[in-house]
């Protein structure tokens, strides 16, 4: 359940509250004292079985003597009542309900949520503050105070911070559109809220205090959708192991690590604050600041040191100084004193004016080489700082592009030209430090959303895999009671997916291990020597190890002495043998370490960093969720201090970036493919310049049926739906799920689609196909989505694509078709819906719907004989309705 009935919630025209109460300091009280104090327009009705009259208004004694359902039902009761009064609200048709009491658990809370469930009544709560919407007049919660309407949305999992939020925000001016304590979140949660947010046009910006997500898959798809269209900034508590116990034990929520929130956020386009005040100072830059194209900073200032410590700050959180155009330093010279800086940051002088701060910044904001511009004013007898504000106000209203935040030092001098900022929605802040650290959070979510939009270059390595095989190698331990694979194993399984690995065979006996390495040894070169042992993670650690053994008597000799210092040392241990593998001399390759784990949160994550037998020392490491794409492999690869080192130095030439990148993408095919990989590590990966091989594979399982895995957060590509047919009068045709590579085919597509095909279809002409239209249509989820191409096996080009797009409920969706114009006619386009329709039953859907307009006939025609009926559609004239019936016969 996702969205449904938060209408109700979040815009109610009545509101009732059970549990009203006449009793001073109760938490009845004071919620029907916040709701008449709130200047809400619609009906509000008290129940209380006492009949009493709260300031002037008269309770009624139960809930049948309302006059009607309320839409939003705020409950203060006991525990034990609420089960029976939701049951009560559910059968009168009420459709919301805030449960601000605590100690809703085990049967009571199972009993709520089923009489909630028998007419979808949606929860907020139990055991929160409640819920305020400023724009509505509604303060529908305990809180100490109210709060000023306004366009940001504040959702938190901590009641108490709601109430520190509110009265820090009534000092600084700060208005909100909702403001939601979520609570237990036995209903409505997260994932739930974003969801209903991201198309509210009242909300400008989603802002969430997190202390554990618990429903991944719902949360991450949210997140990702609202992303696109409004900035979500995350403060998220339990960072470290003692705050994540807590976290723990405040929610009753398992809180997963905090590098795999990283990496969620990271994917879903959530800019995360470390602390509360840069919550707001975050919403300020992204809701009123435009998006800088780039990232290199110029400081105005006219006081040197303000200058050098914002300079110091930018490169404290590794952000990049503009370098001045040559025209920009002549333009400079011309329009200041002698003694300016000469540089950037661009000191004017302490007694800089209004006109010289005017003058100085048209010449920075033209400057081709700055992307945004810090204007810094400090206080002196000189000069007038509210004057110099206005004429930053008035230079900020020309058009140019540029993101301006200013920095006003000092306190009653700064506090009228803060005031003026504020007014013409120019982000302001009191410390050049607070400046940066604005900046660099538009800075952080530019990349995010560069991130969400980017293209992949084309690449086959998730898709190219022999799945069959690897699938093989698991099953085969898990028949066998097996929870490990050997070295061998862990090898087969990512030479399956096309990882590189070194050729390694299994020996019973230091004889046979013997016999092995005659045959390697014959090839030329040496050989290294493992024990293998479920019982022993780290073979080195016991001297299970030995590499470059250069005569097959070095071999025997070795596993005979291994196997007698391993007993010695691991008595208990139980050997199974050894490997016998090529021994890889690369003594300048990059020692990496490849990776899956398993989150209780997220699920299933993939690993990259440094790699070798100091792993743990170095924890140079990255995570990210699978699946993985060419880009995010090269994203994930820069997040480490290892990817410096490997672009080359000295005479180390640069390590096959791209090979590590890909194998990454293997990897997390592997992850996304087969669930009953629990923990996989490759360590080492050997990366040069010549490419990446892996040495060594551990990998542990799980029976799925038994065990079943945490659900990938990110739903992964549908291979299952890919197929190959023979089109008569189109030829042989891939029909697949669309990728977002898929991208670089949509141009030359188009050129073969008619401009009255392209109305018809899109309902507009549309002759420009930009990046943010085209990455929208191909950088799908697949989780409330679909798109199916049809791509010419020959060469390779785009013939048509049918799309839907579900509800957030997950119900119904909405088709689109298109196919190219040259072949129109010939069955692609009837083969694409049956197709679409086929997946919309076996998702569950219930009703397909789609806009045509009328003169589009061939498209009535052909959704009639598929099944659709048509209606007129009564927002659009001249547009019919088509709508299919999942829930019937096929």
């Amino acid at each position: 359940m996702t969205i449904r009935n938060l209408d109700a919630l979040l815009k109610p025209k009545s509101v009732a509250l059970i549990g009203a109460s006449a009793r001073p300091g109760s938490v009845g009280r004071t919620v029907a004292r916040n709701l008449l104090a709130g200047g809400f327009k619609g009906t509000i009705d008290f129940v209380n079985p006492k009949g009493e009259t709260i300031d002037g208004k008269t309770c009624v004694r139960a809930l049948r003597d309302l006059a009607m359902p309320p839409d939003l039902a705020v409950i203060a009761t006991p525990a034990a009542s609420v089960p029976g009064i939701v049951a009560e609200l559910a059968a009168a048709g009420t459709r919301s309900a805030v449960i601000v009491t605590a100690g809703i658990t085990g049967p009571l809370r199972t009993d709520m949520l089923n009489a909630a469930r028998t007419n979808c009544l949606r929860i907020l709560g139990p055991n929160c503050i409640g819920l305020l919407l400023p724009p509505l007049g509604l303060n529908a919660s305990f809180a100490q105070r109210t709060t000023q309407s306004g366009k940001l949305a504040f959702v938190s999992q901590s009641g108490a911070l709601v109430t520190a939020v509110i009265d820090w925000a009534g000092g600084q001016d700060i208005g909100f559109s909702h403001i939601a304590s979520i609570g237990d979140m036995a209903d409505v949660d997260l994932g739930d809220l974003i969801d209903y947010l991201a198309g509210d046009p009242g909300c400008s910006a989603i802002l969430l205090y997190i202390e554990a997500v618990t429903a991944a898959q719902k949360f991450m798809s949210a997140a990702r959708r609202a992303a696109r269209v409004k900035p979500v900034i995350a403060l998220k508590s339990g960072r470290h192991a003692s705050a994540a116990q807590a976290a723990h034990s405040h929610t009753g929520a398992l809180a997963g690590s905090d590098a795999a929130y990283d990496a969620a956020f990271r994917r879903a386009g959530v800019l995360r604050v470390l602390e509360l005040y840069d919550l707001f100072s975050a919403a300020e830059m992204v809701a009123h600041a435009p998006l800088p194209r780039g990232e290199r900073l110029t400081i105005l200032t006219n006081g040197g040191g303000a200058g050098v410590l914002a300079a110091d700050c930018l490169a404290d959180m590794n952000g990049t100084l503009a370098r001045l155009a040559p025209e920009t330093m002549s333009a400079l010279d011309a329009a200041l004193p002698p003694t300016w800086s000469h540089g950037n940051p661009v000191d004017i002088i302490g007694d800089a004016d209004g006109t010289r701060y005017s003058r100085a910044m048209e010449t920075l904001l033209a400057d081709p080489s700055s992307d945004a511009l810090l204007v810094i004013n400090c206080p002196t007898a000189l000069s007038s700082s509210t004057d110099i504000a206005q004429s930053v106000v008035a230079t900020v209203a020309k058009p140019n592009g540029k993101t301006v935040i200013t920095n006003w030092l000092g306190d009653d001098a700064a506090r009228p030209a803060r005031k003026l900022f504020a007014a013409n929605r120019i982000p302001s802040f009191e410390t050049p430090q607070a400046a940066i650290s604005g900046f660099m959070q538009l800075v952080r979510h530019k990349r995010a959303q560069d991130s969400l939009m980017q293209t992949p270059p084309r690449s086959d390595a998730a898709y190219t895999v022999d799945r069959a095989a690897a699938g093989a190698v698991i099953s085969a331990a898990l028949a066998a009671g097996r929870l490990h694979l050997s070295e061998a194993e862990g090898k087969t399984l990512l030479a399956a997916y096309g990882i590189p690995v070194v050729e390694t065979l299994i020996a019973a006996t230091p004889a046979e291990a013997r016999s092995i390495a005659e045959r390697l040894l014959s090839k030329g070169g040496a050989v290294a020597l493992k024990i293998m042992s479920d019982d022993i993670s780290h073979k080195s650690d016991v001297g299970g190890v030995k590499l470059a053994l250069p005569t097959a008597d070095a071999v025997q000799a070795a596993a005979e002495a291994m196997a007698a210092h391993v007993k010695q040392v691991v008595p208990n241990a139980r050997l199974s043998g050894f490997t016998v593998s090529t021994f890889v001399d690369k003594p300048r390759a990059h020692e990496l370490l490849l990776g899956i784990v398993e989150d209780k949160a997220f699920g299933p994550l993939v690993m990259f960093g440094s790699g070798g037998v100091s792993v743990e020392v170095t924890a140079d490491t990255t995570l990210a969720l699978p699946p993985l794409d060419l880009a995010m492999a090269h994203t994930m690869i820069g997040q480490t201090r290892v990817s410096r080192l490997l672009q080359g130095y000295r005479d180390r030439p640069r390590a096959d970036i791209d090979g590590i990148a890909d194998a990454l993408v293997r990897l997390a095919a592997l992850a996304a493919n087969h669930p009953e990989i629990r923990e996989l590590d490759v360590n080492p990966l050997l990366a040069d310049e010549a490419g990446v091989i892996a040495l060594d594979a551990r990998v542990r399982i799980a029976d799925e049926r038994t065990s079943p895995r945490v659900a990938m957060a990110i739903r992964p590509y549908p291979f299952e739906w890919q197929k190959i047919e023979e089109i008569e009068g189109v030829g042989r045709i891939q029909i697949r799920p669309i990728r977002p590579e898929d991208e670089a085919l949509y141009h030359a597509f188009f050129e073969k689609v008619t401009m009255e095909d392209r109305r018809l279809r899109l309902f507009t002409p549309m002759a420009h196909l930009t990046h943010g239209f085209l990455a929208r249509l191909t950088q799908i989820d697949y989780a409330r989505e679909i798109a199916f191409v049809a791509i010419d096996t020959a060469s390779g080009d785009l013939l048509g694509v049918v799309r839907f797009f579900a509800d957030p409920d997950y119900t119904q969706a909405e088709y689109a078709v298109l196919v190219r114009s040259d072949l129109k006619g010939r069955g692609l386009g009837w083969r694409l819906m049956t197709l679409l329709i086929d997946y919309a039953r076996a998702e569950k859907l219930q009703v397909l719907t789609g806009a045509v307009l009328e003169e589009n006939t061939t498209m009535i025609r052909m959704c009639e004989e598929l099944g659709f009926t048509r209606m007129r559609d009564s927002l659009e004239h001249g547009v019919w309705q088509m709508r299919l019936d999942l829930r019937g016969p096929s």
